[in-house]
């Protein structure tokens, strides 16, 4: 399955206390079939649509229904038991409030030869999704001016896993 978030602001909007609310969740499979995606009820009124990014609109979430509690019930069970793709999980979970085994996750954004070494310490940096897709699969994603779609991010982060899958798989079958 891949899964991909998308938060809007909720708080004062120029203050420590601007949190990141779960706006938006899209899971599809490995075909790149939408399994689920809702809008998210908002508990707090919204500071920061952050339109340019997540593609949220207020539009988007007026008649949202679905509140984060239910949604958490739902992703964890639609989860339960497969491999989780996608770029930067660890936002993802963290905003979903759900944990999903570390054996079972494959982050695109931190698969060493997808990652980008800075040149005066050796430290591996992710690199940017639409980056990924381009240079490894020829094709443009998160095209300026265009809405963003966390269906297209979910769909391209599993294709990127497949293109890969066997090498990523044998990591975790290798012996030291």
């Amino acid at each position: 399955m891949a899964l991909d978030c998308e938060m809007v602001g909720v708080g004062p909007l120029h203050s420590t206390h601007h949190r990141s609310s779960l706006a938006r969740v899209v899971i599809t499979d490995w075909k790149g079939d939408r399994l689920f995606d809702q809008h998210i009820q908002q508990s707090e009124p919204v500071t920061d649509y952050r339109t340019f990014v997540s593609g949220i609109t207020e539009n988007n979430l007026k008649y949202a229904t679905m509140t984060l509690d239910i949604c958490r019930t739902i992703v964890s069970n639609i989860l339960f038991g497969h491999i989780l793709v996608g770029h930067g999980l660890e936002n993802d979970l963290q905003v979903l409030g759900i944990d999903h085994p570390w054996w079972m996750i494959r982050d695109t954004a931190f698969y060493e030869p997808f990652m980008n070494v800075r040149y005066y310490d050796n430290t591996l940096l992710p690199r940017k999704l639409k980056d990924l897709v381009l240079e490894r699969l020829g094709k443009r994603i998160q095209v300026s001016g265009s809405p963003h779609s966390p269906i297209e991010d979910a769909k391209w982060a599993m294709n990127l896993y497949k293109s890969v899958r066997s090498d990523w798989e044998a990591l975790f079958y290798e012996h030291p």
